[in-house]
């Protein structure tokens, strides 16, 4: 007990416990008090209590010879709330505003570890506080003339009728007898009869005290509809806790879920739980559509009933198993709901993406489909059922459906994501050669027209399959800049297709002797300009920059005689800059322009043999580590190379993610 020499005790109190106001005494709480109100002022205070609606309607006093009192808002305000004829009703009989109403609101349910003490003559007295309540200004008096108008009318046609208010009856208190209540707060005589719950132990009087709650035992959390507490969501039966989780993120993985309910809880309860709640949908789960609108509820928007809702958000989902990406005005068509309903169901599973439509909103989850096969089987044959009633309602043809690949196994138009994957690698084998071949013929035919300008240079004739392979890369990616590039009248950088450089294109480059052109000439300037600054751009990024350039430029300048996308990169390629051909993954999201990087290879400073090596690292890998790129920078550098210089590189070229280094632009979130 050392700690009792530093803290002595210096005095004891009796303390008491009173219990005569123990189920009549509560606490205001006053939001402003003025400062020269007390004990004694409580006399010019009166309070009105509805025991039916358990409220307190308390009016204070107005102090309307205080200088700051402003005298004629005062006549205004009582005169809009009595009018011109003033009776016994009347609010403000002075006709003047000369008192203030508070309303009171509850603020907690469990007041039994509050009290109020009276210290007297070295005694402590303590009251339990049977509630507490907290009072804010009302305003309703100035609705009351309304109010009075209303009831002549009614008691004029319809008699003297007040049985229906009765329960409503207002009770006014005056406080006149307030000193004398006060007694009450003192423990009624000293023979210590109301005190006996106090002669404890050390233990039990601790208990007393502080008890434990009972608040969670008594009173189980009701689920609230946005925010949850997740103390409290646990407290839960399991099946609610899925259907909360899911009502809330509407799309999650199946990881996250066993994440977020708990290392103890069992995976095989979980998978039973959660299809009762949501549905499968990329190896993902996303919640039903009738959890989210139950029956006889109806949309926020339209109106539309809760089962219309339900049936066009279906086959939004369904969408979602075919493809990653969903038009909504094909959804709009379809289910005939309006654009607000459709919006709603696209922002519950997917994101926007501008000039492309809506992606799923989370990656395909292949981990779960490997390892719950009987799951997924079962999910497959609801959404077959599920798809033949889309069918049915929407009158879906042929065309509308998505086409079964050769080979494939299940419903017309279900891919799953191995297949997408097999076909992305095939794809991009086929490709690569091609990509390869025609780079280098890119690269000597820009060197020859640099050195004879004047002169065409002859290509030999490609086979047909490479005809039919350069064909079929123009058309998966179309390297128009216009937003609306799809449409038959195509647009390069917001400029008719006719108007656009490079018209009469050779084997798709820029016609003989146009690079001395002053149109090419201020080209060059920009993106050696661009490229000085950058050094990586994804060509997406670099149409973006262009466009940017181009608003700040002049009317009338050479530039707005149309750039198109060809051009623009063989300008790149022939300023000292490579295409770094990133192997992106297969279930990337990035487009044919996200996918297109140009790096600055040469620009005559020390950091040139630096960045080349850098550059070889990302054509082989998506992403690195720092410490790879560290150790291939020292052994092609040597071990002279300092950490600034490593970070002179990748600040120029790549961005940090995760722990894992990327080229600039090359980050899919």
């Amino acid at each position: 007990m050392a700690n009792e020499e530093d803290d002595p005790v210096v005095q004891e109190i009796d303390v008491y416990l009173a219990k005569s106001l123990a189920e009549k005494l509560y606490l205001f709480q006053y939001p402003v008090r003025p400062a020269s109100m007390t004990y004694d002022d409580i006399p010019h205070l009166s309070a009105k209590i509805k025991p039916k609606q358990q409220k307190v309607e308390l009016e204070m006093a107005i102090d309307t010879l205080n200088p700051n009192y402003c005298r004629s808002k005062g006549e205004q305000i009582a005169l809009n709330v009595d009018g011109a004829c003033a009776d016994e009703t009347s609010t403000y009989s002075s006709k003047l505003m000369d008192k203030q109403t508070f309303c009171s609101s509850q603020t907690t349910t469990n007041t039994s570890r509050y009290a109020a003490a009276l210290y007297r003559q070295g005694e402590l007295h303590l009251t339990p506080l049977h509630g507490i309540l907290q009072l804010r200004p009302s305003f309703s008096y100035l609705d009351k003339a309304d109010a009075k108008h209303r009831e002549r009318e009614a008691a004029n046609e319809a008699g003297d009728s007040s049985q229906d208010e009765a329960e409503e009856d207002v009770k006014q208190i005056t406080d006149s007898r307030s000193e004398h209540e006060r007694q009450y707060l003192l423990c009624q005589g000293s023979s210590g009869v109301e005190n006996t719950e106090l002669i404890k132990s050390p233990s039990e009087y601790l208990m007393m005290l502080m008890p434990p709650s009972q608040e969670e035992e008594k009173e189980k959390p009701v689920a609230p509809s946005n925010v949850l507490s997740m103390a409290q969501l646990r407290t839960l039966p399991l099946a609610d806790q899925i259907k909360i989780l899911m009502k809330n993120v509407k799309v999650m993985p199946f990881a996250n879920l066993m994440s977020l309910l708990g290392p103890s809880v069992d995976s095989v309860a979980v998978l039973r739980g959660i299809q009762k709640v949501a549905m499968l949908v990329q190896g993902n789960w996303v919640v039903k559509s009738d959890i989210l609108y139950p029956k006889d509820s109806s949309s926020p928007h339209s109106g539309v009933p809760a089962e219309v809702l339900c049936r066009g958000r279906d086959f939004v989902m369904w969408k979602f198993t075919q493809s990653r990406w969903v038009v909504r005005k094909e959804v709009a068509a379809v289910t005939k709901l309006c654009a607000e309903d459709v919006k709603d169901f696209l922002e519950h599973m997917a994101v926007v993406r501008i000039n492309k439509g809506w992606e799923f909103l989370l990656p395909y989850d292949g981990e779960f489909i490997r390892k719950h096969p009987d799951v997924v089987q079962r999910q497959h044959m609801l959404w077959t059922s599920i798809q033949a009633k889309l069918e049915k309602v929407y009158n879906l043809v042929k065309e509308t459906m998505p086409k079964k690949l050769d080979g494939q196994s299940g419903p017309t138009g279900l891919v799953s994501g191995d297949q997408r994957v097999q076909v992305a690698k095939t794809k991009a084998q086929q490709n690569h050669a091609f990509l390869e071949r025609e780079l280098q013929r890119r690269k000597e035919q820009i060197r020859a027209s640099a050195v004879l300008p004047g002169v065409r240079i002859k290509e030999e004739p490609m086979s047909e399959e490479e005809e039919d392979e350069q064909e079929g890369e123009e058309e998966e990616e179309p390297m128009d800049t216009s937003p609306s590039g799809g449409l038959n009248n195509r647009l390069a950088n917001g400029l008719p297709a006719g108007r656009a450089v490079g018209g009469d294109s050779f084997n798709g480059h820029p016609p003989p002797g146009c690079a001395n052109t002053p149109v090419a000439r201020e080209l060059r300037a920009f993106v050696e300009a661009t490229f000085q600054r950058q050094f990586v751009l994804t060509l997406s990024e670099l149409k973006r920059l262009f466009n940017l350039h181009l608003a700040s430029l002049p009317p009338g300048h050479t530039l707005f005689s149309g750039i198109s996308d060809r051009m623009l990169q063989d300008t790149v390629l022939a300023a000292g800059c490579k295409q770094i051909l990133v192997p992106f993954p297969p279930q990337t999201a990035a487009s044919p322009d996200e996918q297109k990087v140009f790096a600055l290879w040469e620009s005559g400073d020390m950091s040139d043999q630096h960045r080349q090596v850098l550059l070889e690292i990302f054509s082989k890998n998506y992403r690195v580590r720092r410490n790879m790129i560290q150790s291939r920078l020292t052994q092609e550098c040597g071990e002279d190379l300092s950490k600034q210089e490593v970070d002179k590189v990748l600040k120029d070229c790549c961005v940090s993610h995760g722990g894992m280094w990327y080229l600039k632009g090359t980050v899919q979130s």
